[in-house]
């Protein structure tokens, strides 16, 4: 399948084992003490609107299906279902420090914790997962301190600068500054796809009012609403909160351009499954 890319920086890299086709960054790979990948549509077992690699059990999909898709993720990574840990999100800008204790949680066994958009840990072998069908996932890894940590970051999240107070938890628990920190923003919506109202171009124009920067990620269109860049300023809270810009790669792919291949909420108007981002210490 030939793929949408948009202009701009480093291309994500596409990929395949055993039949499940996924996505990977350059300069996440470079590190050389993470596994991570961000699944497709590409190489599960759901059907229907779910086809075929649904990452969600609260979307309507046979559970069996998709636990066998979580098994075949864990494969091309390495590591079993057992060592995946899931976020639980709510558009919210809540973190949870995980261990070992917590594998399986959201998988192979219950989560005992509710509205947490972001994961973090220091620990091997614990593989951190976050899902989505257009909002903005967010890649961490700490070098120094090897400390890894995934965020969700929708409009809501993007808006309460997510990507900052994963920055600010990682410094406080485990020590990182943001100088040792390489960062991805990965496949989501993209500005020419996502168009929003009044309301949520009012929050970003206050939150993202210094040096133009509103006038970057609003644009207005033809019937007089916003077309809205998550990419940007997902990056511009990033470089805030102290990660160099040479040290951030931003996706090339939209889920809503590309929603034969990525599931995108907007395209299908709710009728779809989940992909997941995924990242672990060596």
């Amino acid at each position: 399948m030939e793929l949408y890319r948009q202009g701009g920086g480093m291309r994500m890299r596409r990929c395949e084992k055993n039949g499940v086709e996924y996505l990977t960054f350059s300069l996440l790979e470079r590190t050389g003490i993470v596994r991570h990948l961000f699944s497709t549509r590409v190489g599960g077992v759901s059907s229907g609107i779910y086809s075929t690699m649904n990452l969600s059990f609260t979307r309507g999909d046979d559970p069996e299906a998709v636990s066998e898709n979580f098994r075949r993720i864990a494969a091309v990574l390495g590591c079993s279902a057992e060592d995946i840990v899931c976020s639980d999100q709510t558009h919210t800008v809540h973190i949870r420090a995980v261990t070992q204790a917590d594998r399986g949680k959201g998988v192979t066994r219950p989560r005992d914790y509710t509205a947490i958009d972001g994961l973090m840990t220091d620990e091997a072998g614990v593989v951190l997962a976050t899902f989505y069908a257009d909002c903005v996932p967010l890649y961490f890894v700490d070098t120094k301190r090897r400390v890894v940590a995934l965020a969700h970051s929708g409009w809501r999240g993007t808006v309460g600068r997510m990507g900052a107070c994963m920055v600010r938890r990682m410094g406080e628990t485990y020590g990182t500054n943001p100088a040792d920190l390489t960062a991805a923003i990965g496949p989501s919506i993209c500005q020419d796809c996502y168009e929003v109202g009044e309301e949520v171009a009012e929050a970003f124009a206050a939150e993202f009012g210094r040096a133009g920067q509103a006038e970057r990620l609003l644009r207005r269109n033809e019937n007089g609403r916003y077309q809205l860049d998550l990419w940007e300023a997902n990056r511009i809270v990033l470089t805030e909160a102290g990660i160099p810009d040479g040290q951030i790669q931003v996706t090339d792919l939209c889920t809503c351009h590309n929603s034969g291949y990525l599931f995108s909420h907007r395209a299908s108007q709710g009728r779809r499954g989940n992909l997941g981002a995924f990242l672990g210490l060596l």
